[in-house]
């Protein structure tokens, strides 16, 4: 079962913007680069860190704790398939942005 999540008024970033909000027990990154919408949890996966307020290049996030680099678009460190940070589809639907969260059992 998958979840279509708000993204709550005024949360949604302007283009090479990003936002932080909760929904449930998760933190919630979001990103706008060049009008394409990017959802992360933001919990860095080496330590916990906070990815929202890491050096943005493109659509690369890079952690402010150690420097760790991860896709926006596919959620892996740069270079690696070993280290993922959870990323989550953005659906823009008449003027209202939906995170996709899918169950922990319809995950892949």
């Amino acid at each position: 079962m998958t979840r279509r999540v708000p993204v709550p008024t005024g949360k949604l970033p302007q283009a090479g913007g990003r936002a932080l909000f909760e929904f449930e027990n998760k933190s919630l990154a979001l990103f706008n680069v060049e009008g394409e919408l990017f959802a992360i949890d933001d919990s860095c996966p080496h330590q916990g860190a906070s990815l929202c307020g890491g050096r943005l290049e493109g659509r690369v996030i890079q952690c402010c704790a150690h420097g760790l680099r991860f896709d926006l678009r596919s959620g892996y460190l740069l270079n690696s398939t070993q280290l993922k940070v959870i990323n989550y589809p953005v659906e823009v639907v008449d003027d209202q942005a939906f995170i996709v969260i899918a169950s922990e059992e319809s995950a892949p």
